[in-house]
């Protein structure tokens, strides 16, 4: 009588094993092809191997009591994504695509933070930075656990995405996030969140020098830097790491698939 094999592993990544067998050949995912139009190129994708970042919306970041307008910035900007966000991510968890939530999460302790990464935003040593809080509510600055650090209330986080805390202005720097989407098969990533030229921009560099296919989906990114910053980011974008999509372009694939 054969014995039953167990799974060991997240699929696609996953072994079926007893104690006579190791069936390593790892299941494939049921291939679901779409044709997506980007400003350059009509990609031909497929949504099995799809992932979506969502970066940094988060309350630091783009509420109004955060700290990025305690320190005298204007967070309407970064504030955009929110409601084509709330229109697109529903549509891709119906199509199985995994949600990822990357958000700026430190340490109590601070101890993987150099002071390099300090200094950026407390140059001078006596303002509120990285774990201070905040004097309107208390909440410690992109502290992992606190206010400040959490996505905003607008955009819900269901139990099936998935959540990675990151030090770094780059979301693979000293995280899993590679591992994650190594386990779960994903060979192309949509991008979206705040700020565009900054931490969007560099895991998405990041991501494209791991190999993965990038896309931006630029309706649901936004910076509060200046607009020539912007236009920098996509035409980088589409000069050398990947390309620019926006969200009605993705929900018109879906609606074709």
């Amino acid at each position: 009588m054969d014995l039953p094999l167990r799974t060991l592993g997240v699929a696609p990544n996953a072994w079926r094993v007893n104690q006579a067998i190791a069936d390593i050949t790892r299941p494939q995912k049921t291939p679901q092809p779409v044709i997506l139009t980007t400003d350059t190129k009509n990609l031909r994708l497929d949504l099995a191997k799809v992932a979506i970042l969502v970066i940094d919306m988060q309350n630091d970041f783009c509420h109004p009591d955060g700290w990025l307008a305690h320190i005298g910035v204007d967070v309407t900007p970064a504030r955009k994504p929110i409601e084509p966000l709330q229109n697109l991510l529903p549509e891709l968890r119906a199509a199985n695509v995994p949600v990822i939530w990357v958000n700026w999460a430190n340490r109590p302790d601070l101890l993987n933070i150099s002071a390099g990464v300090l200094h950026v935003y407390n140059p001078t040593g006596d303002g509120v930075g990285l774990g201070d809080r905040l004097p309107s509510n208390g909440a410690k600055v992109l502290m992992a656990g606190s206010w400040a650090a959490a996505v905003v209330d607008e955009l819900p986080q269901l139990l099936e995405d998935i959540r990675v805390d990151k030090y770094r202005m780059s979301g693979f720097w000293d995280t899993p996030l590679d591992s994650i989407l190594r386990n779960l098969g994903i060979t192309t990533i949509f991008f979206a969140g705040v700020n565009a030229d900054q931490c969007v921009l560099t895991t998405l560099c990041d991501a494209n020098f791991l190999g993965y296919d990038c896309v931006l989906v630029k309706d649901c990114t936004a910076t509060t830097s200046p607009d020539y910053c912007w236009l920098a980011t996509l035409y980088n974008v589409q000069q050398c790491f990947g390309f620019v999509t926006d969200s009605q372009a993705i929900l018109e694939a879906l609606n074709r698939q």
